[in-house]
């Protein structure tokens, strides 16, 4: 079984109709998801996220580059060091 990690990921969307897709994607890989903290930044017309996951290496890697790869989409991951 392959060790897992504590990662942040922080999520921007800048066009609001990309909303529906982030959302599928991280119930996709909700089995991982420990919380979830969602802001509307109504001022410079955008949403932030943060999603605290638990999971391998390769599945953050990988939902964050799906992510990533949602048009008006940025996603990043930060880990824990151990």
């Amino acid at each position: 079984m392959e060790e897992k990690r504590l990662a942040i990921l922080g999520i921007f969307i800048r066009e609001p109709t990309r909303s529906e897709a982030v959302n599928a994607l991280l119930h996709e890989y909700g089995a991982y998801i420990v919380g979830r903290l969602g802001v509307p930044y109504r001022e410079r017309g955008l949403s932030v996220i943060a999603v605290i996951v638990d999971a391998p290496n390769d599945q953050i890697s990988a939902l964050s580059g799906r992510l990533g790869r949602i048009p008006g989409v940025q996603a990043k991951a930060m880990y824990t060091k151990s």
